[in-house]
């Protein structure tokens, strides 16, 4: 039964700018709008796991340098997998 839950997905589905907006404090937030959706978290999962979510997950690489809780060669290495995972996307 709950896979036919998923099966129903809604249009907002799996896009990270709906579902992960970027907030007024420049931070991402998950709306209000969501919390009552069944399928929430498989839906951020998979939204985090296209090439948007990969620049996401950008963000916070690059969030974590300039705050200094990230040095040089941690920055490069994890920006080099990001952009070869979001390479292998195409």
């Amino acid at each position: 039964m709950i896979q036919r839950r998923y099966e129903e997905r809604p249009y907002c589905y799996g896009k990270i700018e709906i579902v992960f907006p970027l907030g007024g404090d420049g931070l991402r937030h998950t709306p209000e709008s969501c919390m009552p959706c069944v399928c929430k978290t498989q839906c951020l999962r998979d939204a985090m796991q296209t090439a948007d979510g990969i620049s996401v997950r950008e963000e916070v690489v690059d969030r974590a340098y300039h705050g200094g809780t990230m040095r040089f060669f941690e920055r490069w290495l994890r920006k080099k997998t990001l952009y070869h995972w979001k390479r292998s996307l195409r």
